[in-house]
């Protein structure tokens, strides 16, 4: 009960003022959890810690103001990189490999320093463990610029040792030469891209398309020249009289889902002009043709005697039937996840229980260009069992291409179409989110890509582009005929990005839409098993639920559905945890400097989600929810301390422990803010 504290007169004689002695009472856990505030225990929270310089939290070591230098010239700039590739820390490749001056083949012409002594001399030290090639019984592919120099095996002769690592969907240089050059052939995109009366984009159609099919013109009376079969939109109106042709001819039948025979509607203007006066059928003017029937850059087979009419409308889509089947029902799916979800970071939730994996979102455009920072996103390791690409595009002759690209040099089992990404770049575009105000592109899409392919295609939905105007029930119903195998639901709209929950109540009304054989993948703020539990068994249409900043912040999230329990982790467990992932790093990105340093990039931005994880030992009420804002409070140990911290210097200091000490006037600032649950503006 408040007491009151005895007046006195000050000398002022101002009227007695009566004040509160004790502290206002604390909230309770209930009132905590409405207010969205982390209901940690009494005994663990701490004040705020003060810092004093903010805008150098990201820097190792002390120092001064930031010097802001002056802005370099390009010339100036490459001059310098030259230098610095000529300077001792930079090693050829070939002699750092081989320990051998004379195996570069550039010799006194390459760009990169030859001198192994002086390299030696201003190596930083070696780290502590072992090198991660050593550890697998390979060659390790980094030689003498490896960190770990020390714990090679000399004594093992090369040519007993594999070199380097497995990793599938690798982008070969034949490959990257023919996109680059824009050589590259499409023939299935480009057939259904003309099929569906589409636009083609592509530079060197005209060119590309009499490379694949030098026959696809049609000649008529000898002069007319006319589209190819494969450039007939599906929508062209039915001629009467050719359907009783096509009726009455004989041979194989065109398609199984052929127009059926109606009356013509004067709404369209035929593509294609016919000349009225053949009726007997001597229209195309080719040997070939006339014995063997026209076949079409699709594998389809025109008879010969329907040669009057090069007006044909046909469905060449395989039923989704025939396709390879991927049952999502019930598996943990590992969400694709932009810069956090590297190839490492989903090696590690493999282990930990994901069943399902998807790659990051790769922008079509970069893949067809091959530039190979993209291409790296489609890099999978032997790992991952059940592994989807997810691409990201704005049309469909672009992403049916791309996806055609990816079914011919990549190991995949499904690939997934991005039409939910609300960050600005992406949306400006075209692609993401912005495609949820064009039903009628994301149609155009989903049929064209789906027909390139005999994988699985599936697709990545928001609610809506705008609050309030939800659209992906209007689709829903339609999308598995379009072509689609299954359907994400991401519970929120772009406008709202990450600041609210996800509406699950609406993920259900597109479930109870969808039909039978379309898969429904529900997603937003899955965090514990009970919340797992609570959405697969409110609908029984949600095929799964896939898991996204969940697994970003504690990614044991798998453990847990699969052993149905709240896990109290340890400290040390969770250091462990990280240690997997700084190995895999090694493995994946270089055990050199440089790979290093990029292992450490990735592992500082990881950590500014896992700070976020309130272990379950410390909380009134379990489980912690996804939108909860952690107080700040004191671990069970320095440890745990330390790994609540969402200071970046602090994420430095763990990495040292994994990775030694950072280089000289290191910096870091997460790509992804912390907070960006609760904050509308950061996607």
């Amino acid at each position: 009960m408040a007491t009151t504290a005895p007046a006195t007169d000050p000398p002022d004689s101002s009227p007695a003022v009566t004040t509160d002695a004790s502290p206002p009472p604390r909230p309770t856990p209930e009132e905590l959890v409405a207010r969205a505030v982390a209901p940690v225990k009494p005994a663990f929270l701490r004040p705020p810690p003060v810092r004093e310089v903010p805008k150098e939290e990201g820097k190792a070591g002390s120092g001064g103001a930031v010097v802001t230098g002056e802005k370099k010239s390009k010339r100036q700039l490459k001059r310098e990189r030259q230098q610095e590739q000529k300077s001792t820390s930079h090693l050829c490749i070939s002699v750092g490999k081989s320990g051998n001056v004379d195996s570069c083949k550039y010799g006194t012409s390459c760009r990169f320093s030859h001198d192994i002594n002086a390299y030696l001399s201003q190596k930083p030290a070696d780290l502590e463990r072992t090198c991660p090639f050593t550890v697998l019984g390979q060659l390790c592919p980094y030689g003498l610029t490896c960190r770990f120099l020390g714990t090679h095996k000399d004594n093992l002769a090369p040519q007993n040792q594999s070199e380097g690592n497995h990793e599938r969907n690798p982008l070969s240089k034949d490959t990257q030469k023919l996109l680059w050059k824009n050589n590259y052939k499409f023939p299935k995109a480009n057939a259904q891209i003309k099929l569906l009366g589409l636009k083609d984009g592509n530079k060197n159609k005209g060119k590309e398309a009499n490379d694949d099919n030098p026959d696809e013109t049609c000649e008529l009376n000898g002069n007319v020249k006319t589209e190819s079969l494969s450039t007939i939109p599906v929508n062209v109106e039915p001629d009467p009289t050719l359907c009783k042709r096509i009726d009455n001819s004989e041979g194989e039948p065109l398609a199984v889902n052929s127009v059926q025979c109606g009356e013509p509607r004067p709404l369209k203007k035929s593509k294609v002009e016919v000349d009225e006066t053949q009726n007997d059928g001597t229209g195309i003017h080719d040997n070939a043709a006339e014995s063997e029937g026209l076949n079409l850059s699709n594998g389809l087979k025109i008879p010969s005697n329907n040669q009057s009419s090069c007006r044909v409308d046909l469905v060449t889509t395989a039923h989704l039937r025939e396709k390879k089947i991927i049952d999502f029902r019930e598996k943990l799916y590992l969400a694709p996840l932009t810069t956090v979800g590297n190839l490492p970071f989903r090696r590690l939730c493999k282990t930990l229980g994901a069943d399902i994996t998807c790659g990051e979102m790769a922008m079509c455009t970069n893949l067809l260009q091959g530039q190979a920072s993209e291409w790296a996103l489609l890099r999978r390791h032997p790992s991952e069992d059940l592994f989807g690409v997810q691409i990201c595009g704005p049309y469909p002759d672009t992403v049916a291409r791309t996806v055609e690209l990816v079914d011919n040099e990549c190991s995949v089992d499904f690939i997934d179409i991005n039409m939910g990404c609300p960050i600005d770049i992406v949306v400006n575009k075209g692609a993401g989110s912005s495609l949820l105000t064009k039903p009628m592109r994301i149609k155009s899409i989903v049929q064209a890509a789906s027909t390139v392919t005999e994988k699985p295609l599936t697709v990545k939905v928001r609610t809506a582009f705008f609050e309030g105007r939800n659209r992906a029930d209007s689709i829903v119903s339609d999308i598995y005929d379009w072509g689609a195998s299954a359907i994400t639901i991401h519970g929120r709209s772009r406008q709202q990005r990450y600041s609210k929950l996800a509406d699950w109540d609406y993920i259900y009304q597109c479930a109870q839409k969808a039909p039978d054989y379309l898969h429904v993948i529900g997603n937003g703020d899955v965090f514990s098993f009970t919340d797992w539990n609570k959405h697969i068994s409110d609908c029984s249409k949600i095929s799964t639920c896939m898991i996204a900043r969940g697994a970003l912040i504690k990614p044991w999230l798998f453990t847990e559905i699969k052993e149905q329990r709240h896990w109290d982790i340890t400290s040390g467990e969770r250091l462990n945890i990280l240690k997997d992932f700084a190995h895999f790093g090694l493995e994946h990105w270089g055990s050199d400097s440089k790979g290093v340093e990029t292992t450490r990039h990735f592992l500082l931005e990881w950590l500014s989600y896992t700070c976020r994880y309130i272990p379950v030992g410390l909380l009134d009420v379990i489980p912690q929810r996804l939108n909860w804002r952690p107080p700040s409070y004191y671990g069970r140990d320095d440890l745990e301390t330390l790994m609540a911290s969402d200071s970046a210097a602090d994420w430095i200091r763990i990495s040292e422990m994994l990775l030694g000490k950072v280089p000289e006037g290191f910096t870091f600032a997460p790509k992804h803010k912390s907070n960006a649950y609760d904050r509308a503006e950061n996607g």
